[in-house]
């Protein structure tokens, strides 16, 4: 069981996290939304939870709470630029229907 960043990836969050001075890695899990039933969440995290699963990627400390994993299993993390538009695009292997607007899939 695994979860990895690209190495653009992983240089966006170091620099982010080096930003705002404070952090110990990238909270990754799912949610319950749009209409193929799940979305992605990302936030910086400033401490780890007692039950968070610990990835290190490229040198950045991914964290996801256990529930979440088999959503996230096998995912890779990446960060790209379409046109003027740039951000993080999640490469999931388990994803059996997304969304015509990408914004939710389902597993």
């Amino acid at each position: 069981m695994t979860i990895t960043l690209t190495e653009k990836a992983a240089h966006h969050v170091q620099k982010s996290i080096a930003k705002r001075g404070k952090g110990v890695g990238l909270r990754l899990g799912v949610r319950t939304a749009g209409c193929s039933g799940l979305a992605y969440t990302m936030e910086f995290a400033d401490e780890a939870q007692p039950d968070d699963l610990r990835f290190e990627s490229r040198g950045v400390v991914l964290l996801v709470d256990p529930k979440n994993l088999v959503h996230l299993d096998g995912t890779e993390l990446d960060f790209v630029r379409e046109g003027l538009n740039e951000g993080f695009k999640f490469h999931n292997p388990n994803i059996k229907a997304q969304c015509g607007c990408g914004e939710s899939f389902s597993v």
